[in-house]
């Protein structure tokens, strides 16, 4: 190891914040049981065998908090409902955690999060791009909050990277807790740019404190999905490479337990296919890198409670990720026993408690209060006037005027950023996706909040040259979204989309030119009829294509765009050029800009 990978590596660092707060109308322990908790007894005891004191230490754990601070749908306008009973935000969460600390003893307790904290809703867009905390010089929301909380230690995930390095820097800087990325690593080398990892040292009445080293360790597919920001500046090294290299270095200081928060699934898989480190490889962490106790894991979206994995050592490890935005804590208890003077780790398990047993923390609330309001105010500002009500809710199999009024503003914008230069003579068409089938305009005032509601990502713009053939390679890909589907089977567009998980956001659809899906036919032989102003595509035909960032990294993996001609990246955020255009027309007419380009056909018959 360097000196300066020397001058990355902290030591002992000094607890966590450890102010509580209250829960309203419930007892701690109606409500942890009401959450699915088992309270452990606490106190160091004298275990059987003559082995010496027995104490279990609780480490809870957050991920994918996407900016909810409260529990509120900015889209809606309303307290958050997704019609299973779940609830979001910090301040929920932060229930919760008051309730276990308070069960467990607060000197027995440990905090981490597993990244992607500040993007996600209007809340993390405003403090980042409307009014950001790096030329106001305010406190962002997050920060305030994870302070208030008292976190150890937070992992940082690819999001955290959406609004640039600086961004970040400020952010990380308001956290009290550490920020962790032992695979971020400047440009060109091994050392790490953020700090790799923290050691807690945990006070044990009548024996020696007990010592927690957690890693953190961020999500390989940041170099794609925010290439435009990291780009010959950050490198993201292999997770399970970096842990082999960092667990015994953590090891080597003494610690009793070693926890490993990690931005990254478990399924073994990657978005972005091969040419780059597996982005969900919590997994494979467990199965791969000796001396890990515990694995604390997010990025995918899931609630899983508790999993078993035989590490190389044939040590058992247990992995947990919480569900998203609050939803869940991820609760691990770690039994130890104090063998010859050494504690030594006797038992481990983990569950998660559901945050919609508890009220808001009122001290959590207070401290986002004004923020949020101001939000509030700001996503409620009327835009324009639609003509009619514009809905979402068959845009991922129909061609919809909701969909081509994001095209139509990203051809525009592009179309002027060209005008003069040698690919203006070209034809400009754009992609866009159906980010969420509840996404309107109502008839008359159209808000940002509906503008927001449309366009839910922090996308930039950008174009590239594609060629005729390379669009019906991408319209190919994109086409893989449907199931295949029998001429004669009954119409259930419904059941047709999502074929083997293909999400939403991956199902592309082009304007500016005219082509056929034919679900009948085997995926990569469904695309038909591809024209442009009325005349077949020649393969060699070129056209400058609208595209979002995420996309143009390759996000999604589809072929042809991350390594076509860029012809435009300005850095204008597509969900703010779409409230721009809006405010300058005033008016909102789907006459203006509907053209149904493409449509579903079985054997060439059409759906619709």
């Amino acid at each position: 190891m360097t000196d300066e990978q020397h001058n990355h590596v902290p030591v002992d660092s000094p607890e966590g914040l450890s102010r509580r707060g209250f829960l309203t109308g419930v007892t701690a322990a109606s409500a942890l049981a009401a959450a699915g908790w088992v309270a452990q007894p606490q106190s160091a005891s004298a275990a059987q065998g003559g082995e010496g004191k027995s104490v279990t230490i609780t480490i809870m754990g957050s991920s994918d908090i996407h900016s909810n601070a409260l529990n509120w749908d900015y889209y809606k306008d309303a307290a958050f409902s997704d019609g299973k009973g779940n609830v979001v935000g910090l301040a929920r969460l932060s229930s919760v955690v008051n309730q276990v600390r308070a069960d467990r003893g607060r000197d027995h307790t440990l905090l981490f999060d597993a990244g992607d904290t500040i993007q996600g809703t209007p809340l993390g867009f405003y403090y980042a791009t409307v009014e950001p905390i790096t030329k106001t010089g305010a406190m962002h929301p997050i920060a305030a909050q994870m302070n208030a909380i008292g976190y150890d230690a937070v992992a940082l995930g690819n999001h955290e990277f959406n609004y640039g390095l600086e961004f970040l820097d400020t952010f990380t800087s308001q956290l009290k807790a550490p920020a962790l990325a032992a695979n971020a690593v400047r440009i060109g080398t091994k050392v790490p740019a953020y700090t790799p990892y923290v050691i807690k040292t945990m006070k044990v009445k009548g024996a020696k404190p007990i010592r927690v080293g957690v890693l953190g360790l961020t999500n390989p597919g940041t170099v794609i999905w925010d290439k435009a920001n990291v780009s010959g500046r950050l490198d993201v090294l292999d997770i399970v490479a970096t842990a082999k290299y960092w667990v015994p270095i953590i090891r080597q200081q003494g610690v009793d337990v070693v926890v490993v928060s990690v931005h990254s699934g478990d399924s073994g898989t990657s978005s972005y296919g091969s040419e780059l480190p597996v982005e969900n490889a919590a997994g494979l962490l467990a199965q791969q890198v000796a001396g890990i106790d515990a694995i604390l894991f997010g990025h995918a979206h899931k609630d899983i409670p508790e999993r078993f994995v035989t590490g190389p050592d044939g040590n058992q490890v247990v992995m947990s990720e919480p569900m998203c935005w609050g939803q869940r804590l991820s609760v691990f208890d770690i039994e130890l026993q104090q063998v010859k003077g050494q504690w030594r780790v006797a038992s481990k398990r983990a569950t998660n408690l559901n945050t919609n047993t508890v009220e808001d923390d009122p001290a959590l609330v207070a401290v986002v209060q004004a923020q949020h309001d101001a939000v509030v105010r700001y996503v409620n500002k009327t835009v324009a006037t639609s003509t009619e009500e514009l809905s979402a809710a068959e845009s991922c199999w129909k061609d919809t005027a909701i969909l081509d009024y994001v095209n139509k503003v990203q051809v525009d914008t592009v179309t002027a950023a060209i005008a003069g230069t040698a690919e203006a003579a070209l034809p400009v068409i754009s992609i866009a996706a159906p980010f969420s089938r509840a996404a309107r305009f109502p008839a008359g005032e159209v808000t940002i909040r509906d503008v927001a509601g449309l366009y839910i990502y922090d996308n930039t713009l950008m174009a590239s040259v594609l060629t005729g053939a390379q669009i019906k390679e991408y319209l190919e890909y994109s086409a893989k979204y449907f199931a295949t589907v029998a001429p004669g089977a009954p119409v259930d567009p419904g059941g047709w989309t999502n074929a083997n998980g293909t999400p939403d956001y991956n199902y592309d659809q082009f304007s500016g030119v005219t082509y056929d899906i034919d679900i009948a036919k085997p995926v990569g032989s469904r695309i038909a009829n591809l024209s442009w102003n009325g005349s077949p595509i020649a393969a060699d035909a070129r056209f400058v294509v609208a595209v979002n960032n995420y996309r143009q990294s390759g996000g999604g993996g589809f072929p042809h765009i991350s390594t076509a001609p860029v012809v435009y990246n300005a850095q204008v955020a597509i969900r703010e050029a779409i409230v721009q255009y809006a405010t300058d027309a005033g008016v909102i007419d789907p006459a203006d800009f509907h053209v149904v380009n493409w449509k579903l056909v079985r054997d060439g018959v059409p759906v619709f």
